[in-house]
């Protein structure tokens, strides 16, 4: 006689309790297995967020930096009366189209030689994209400042080959702006396309090829459609660090450059000006219009790329 239980051996009202009792025991697993993330979560984005739309709802003080138990939208009035916010909404929304279209566009060509190769060059190329994320922020921004100054490497080059007749100023300025976005992100978006390439059959595009596909076509056709998901998110990672962008505008822009960067008002008006109440109602619209401009730009994708379902 058999030591195992058979469900379908019960009457039917009975069996399906029974399955009902069995799903409802996987779903209390699975939420406590994602506990721990949940209170990840909430403890580091969601209660941060909050404290944030708490502070831009005081009133401005002169003796504190806010006056806590109060409720105002003065913050808001101020953010939505000046021209300050259309300029740093269209300065931080180009940035971050101009950024992550190069940025996805170098990846994808990057993350395709990583999948194609094999032995120490594919490793080669995978730590030449891991190196970069093992440096600190501020550093490899900086470094940039001897690379593309007037006076710095890149215009003695063009210079000894004559093929400029005098330096350019790439730094400061938005040329070394959308420069150094692009190398901050890099790293991510690649890793993001390659983790999908890497579980793609290459059966497929010599299919095919052997149907009479040329290799552009096949890559078009075959390879960006089925990296859609990676291309997705990497676009997603792209565009949402360069509208808040910090760093690359801080070290690498001009005063106009200082003056528009979203991260960089929010910076003034929190540790300049002492006005957190407007600082934040800054962030907190940034933060909505990030979201939103996540999700459009995500819609779009899907409906030209095909819809996925994220794991």
């Amino acid at each position: 006689m058999s030591g195992t239980y058979s469900p379908s051996a019960l009457p039917a009202p009975i069996a399906r309790l029974w399955e009902s009792l069995r799903e409802r025991s996987r779903s209390k697993r699975a939420l406590l297995l994602m506990a721990p993330l949940l209170v990840f979560e909430l403890l580091l984005f969601v209660a941060p967020f909050l404290i944030l739309l708490r502070i831009s709802l005081t009133e401005g003080s002169q003796d504190l930096r806010y006056a806590p138990g109060t409720w105002s939208i003065s913050g808001y009035g101020e953010v939505f009366s000046t021209d300050v916010l259309v300029n740093a909404i269209t300065y931080s929304i180009m940035l971050g189209l101009l950024a992550t279209a190069i940025t996805v566009v170098i990846a994808t060509f990057y993350a395709y030689a990583i999948w194609r190769s094999e032995g120490v060059v594919k490793s080669a190329l995978l730590f030449s994209v891991v190196l970069p994320l093992l440096t600190t922020l501020v550093i490899k921004t900086y470094a940039f400042m001897p690379l593309l100054s007037p006076n710095g490497t890149l215009n003695d080059v063009l210079l000894s080959l004559n093929l400029i007749s005098e330096p350019i100023q790439f730094v400061p300025g938005t040329v070394g702006v959308v420069v150094g976005q692009v190398y901050i992100v890099l790293p991510y978006a690649v890793l993001a396309i390659y983790s999908v390439l890497a579980t793609m059959d290459w059966g497929i595009v010599e299919a095919a090829r052997d149907l009479g596909a040329s290799r552009p076509r096949s890559v078009l056709e075959v390879v960006v459609p089925q990296a859609m998901p990676g291309i997705i998110v990497a676009t997603v990672i792209s565009f949402a660090w360069s509208v808040g962008a910090y760093a690359a505008p801080g070290l690498l822009g001009d005063g106009q450059n200082k003056a528009q960067a979203f991260a960089l008002v929010v910076e003034k008006r929190l540790l300049s000006n002492l006005q957190w109440e407007v600082a934040t109602a800054y962030a907190v619209v940034m933060l909505l219009l990030m979201l939103v401009s996540i999700v459009l730009l995500t819609a779009a994708l899907n409906y030209f790329g095909g819809e996925f379902e994220y794991a």
